[in-house]
This record gives structure tokens, sequence and C-alpha cells, in this order.
């Protein structure tokens, strides 16, 4: 299995993800980069991210880099930061993942994320064990900036129509969840205009009242709140705030695949061009898209894997189904922040979300998992079955055959021994039956 997972490393903090693996991928990092060049290193609040951060400094000053400290920072933070004041990014972060977990995600000179070729070579060197070392007098310079949130604030405001927002002084109730997104989201609310009314919202690595995770059922104090005081919206992050979760003005969690096609619907109506979002996407996706007349553009599942097709066909807009949208008018990464703003933007033109969440086309899904020693071996099988099928067939992450009601994903986890299956139709009962279609030819294939 690959040493970078969908997005970066993780593991449990001080077990798997330890101060020695943090320094050998920084040196790894800093051999890939030539010994030269500035890294800007940063974390979330993690109780461990302190001692992994540290880790990281010592592993890139030792290669010979240059290192700039921003401390905590969501992660599109430090991406917005690395786009103009670094050569590559490393960040302390573990994402949605439990508390008890970390890891290290890898940032790009033009601030998004490492590609795919490029974890491969840090990959490489980090197995090898083949670091620069750099001698005494070369080893790094160390120096701190804690203005990056800052920066970051300021590039969502000018990429969206901040006045209109400041104009309707929205009431917004926000639940950080004592993630990253804690430094920044009360802030940018703030700025503005909006009355802010938070929970969680204090930086606490022990994350006491809620895992990183903003699913529904952690949610309810802010879905209460957002009922009882006439707020416009709620919104929670997860621990290193690159997505975002919606909850309506009528405290309704707004499903994120359904998130997703607001926002394009949104985007659409005023300026057209391709579309960009994993295979693993709701066909909301495409009847918006079909209605705009405009291309849908299919990826591998994976944030990077948007952000680099979005950059390379120029797209208007992408993002995935779990509240990672990616916005290019301000940076190509997922930005919990900048989506927050822009559905001020959307409320401030005059749309509700709950008429723009009803205004999207209806699917239902259903989808499991399961555990598999032999991913490879299992899939191929799978894909095999399909061979000569009269139904479309995409392979571009897993198998995903299409029917004409609907649809069935299987692909491999890209960090665990599982087989996850998604399926999709226009009834609830049809979903259900298509993934247990699927769960019944994975347990043959693997057999």
């Amino acid at each position: 299995m690959a040493f970078f997972g969908t997005n970066g490393v993780r593991g449990i903090a001080n077990e798997y993800i330890n101060p020695q693996l943090v320094i050998d991928v920084a040196r790894s990092v800093g051999t890939y980069m030539g010994s030269k060049g500035t890294v800007a290193i940063g974390r979330d609040t993690r109780a461990s991210g302190e001692m992994l951060k540290s880790a990281a400094i010592a592993g890139a000053l030792s290669a010979g880099l240059t290192v700039i400290d921003v401390g905590i920072v969501p992660t599109p933070s430090i991406q917005y930061y690395v786009k103009d004041h670094a050569d590559a990014g490393i960040v302390i972060t573990a994402s949605h993942n439990p508390r008890e977990y970390n890891g290290v995600k890898l940032v790009a000179a033009d601030g998004s994320e490492f590609s795919r070729e490029g974890e491969k070579e840090v990959e490489k060197i980090y197995y090898s064990r083949e670091f620069s070392a750099v001698s005494w007098e070369r080893t790094g310079d160390l120096r701190t900036d804690l203005n990056a949130n800052e920066y970051y604030l300021n590039g969502i405001i000018n990429s969206v129509d901040s006045k209109s927002i400041r104009d309707k002084r929205f009431k917004v109730v926000m639940d950080t969840g004592c993630g990253a997104g804690s430094v920044t989201l009360p802030f940018l609310l703030q700025k503005l205009g909006c009355e802010v009314i938070t929970i969680n919202s204090q930086v606490d690595g022990t994350f006491p009242w809620r895992n990183p995770e903003p699913t529904p059922d952690v949610l309810v104090e802010l879905i209460d709140l957002v009922k009882t005081t006439g707020a416009v919206m709620g919104v929670a992050q997860d621990g290193d705030a690159d997505r975002a979760v919606f909850i309506d003005e009528k405290g309704n969690f707004i499903p994120e695949d359904v998130l997703l096609a607001m926002m394009a619907k949104y985007v659409l109506e005023r300026k057209k061009g391709h579309v960009v979002t994993p295979v693993s996407s709701s066909s909301r996706m495409v009847d918006i898209t079909e209605d705009a007349g405009v291309d849908l553009v299919w990826t591998a599942v994976g944030s990077i894997n948007v952000a680099r097709k979005m950059m390379e066909i120029d797209a208007v807009f992408g993002g995935e189904g779990n509240g990672g949208l990616i916005f290019p008018e301000h940076q190509y990464c997922r930005d919990g922040g900048m989506a927050c703003a822009k559905f001020l933007e959307i409320i401030a033109n005059g749309k509700k979300l709950s008429e723009l969440a009803s205004s999207v086309p209806v699917y239902y899904n259903s989808k499991t998992k399961i555990k598999c020693d032999d991913l490879e071996d299992t899939m191929e099988k799978v894909k095999q079955s399909f061979e000569g099928s009269e139904n479309k067939v995409d392979t571009i992450d897993g198998v995903k055959v299409w029917y004409s009601d609907g649809w069935v994903l299987v692909r491999p986890s890209g960090t665990e021994p599982i087989i996850r299956i998604f399926a999709e139709s226009k009834t609830q009962d049809r979903a259900e039956a298509l993934m247990q279609d699927g769960v019944k030819l994975v347990e043959e294939c693997k057999a």
C-alpha cells in the first residue's frame, strides 16, 4: 500500500505518526527539493501537533531548507500562503480523522497539493533512506510568520462580493469543533459584517465536544442554535478547515453532495465553463451541468486529482461530495472558509439556502465497505466481470457501472484494506439494490 494515502500520511499520533517518521518525511522533501528553497510549516490544533511540527522543522532544516513556521493554520491558509511566500509547504494534520490521529500533508509551490508524481518521488527517497544531509554551516534558517491567516482571510474577502454580504449584517452560527478553523472562521465572519455566534471555537487539541468530522449527529447543538436564534445559516468545519458543512435557515443539515450541486448551479448561472468532480459524486452534477450546457469532467477520488484537472482545463468550479469545494478565483484547493463566504454571497443575492437546496435534483444513495486482503486481485476480477457489458463502465478509479436508473461504484480504499461500494438512484430501494449487487460481486471476486 502506498505511503501517501488519498490525502497525505496519517495514523495514530506518537505511534505510527511519530517524530522520527515526520523528520524523515521532511528530510525527504528537502532532498527532493535539492536542499534549496523555502518551506512553510504549520499545523492544526491536535494535541500532538507541536511535537510533530517541531520534528518537521528539524528535518527540513537538516536538509538545508529555509523554514517559515506559520503556527496553527487551516490547510487552505497555508496553501494560500505558500503560493506567494514559499517553494513548498508541510502541514501537520489528520483533517477529519479522530482526535488520536495526526498526519503529514505536502503542499506544492503553486499552493495546490503535491502532485501524485511528486508524492511518489518523495516516497522513493523516504524508503531509500538516502537523505541529503548538508554540512553544519549550511543547515537552514528558521523564521516565524504569524500573519499567514490574515493574508488568507484577506484573499477570501477579495474573492467574494464582500460589500453585499456586509450590507446584510447576517446572523451566523458556527462550530469549528476546536480545530484550525477556530483561528480563522470567527474572524472571517466578523470581517464580513456578520453577527457571529460561536460554539467549540476555542483551540483545544483534545476536541472535547466532538470529533473533527462534522457529521449531523454531532451538530445537534449547532442545529438548535440556528433554529432558536433566527440565523441565516449554520456552518461547521472539520479539523483542518479545508471542508465545511452547512445548516439552512430552517435548521436542516444539507447533505454534502447536495451542497456541491447547489454551488455548481450558482457558479454556472454566472459563468459558463468546465466543472470537475470525482467519479464518486452524485448524478446531480450530471443534471446541473447538462442544464447549463457545459462539460462535466470526472476524475479519480481525491481533491488533488480534482484540483490538477481544474488547472489543466481551466475549469470554473470543482469539488467533492464531502464538503470540499474548490474555487479557482481564490485557489486550487478545498477551502471551507471560502465556501462559507460564497454561501453568504448566495444568501446576500436573495436566495435562502433551503430554496437553493430544494432546487437541485433529488437522488438517493447507499454505501458500505467490505474488508479485503487482496485489493488488486479482487478489483481486477471486478473489472473483468464487466468486460463486454452493454452498460457504460468507467474505470478512472475502481469500477463505476452506469445503468439507466442509477449507478454503482466499487473502489479500493487508498488507506486501508477495504473496498468501498457506493450506489445511487432516483429511489432509495433501487440504490439499496444496486449496492447489494455490488456487495455480492465483490464477495464473489474475493473468494
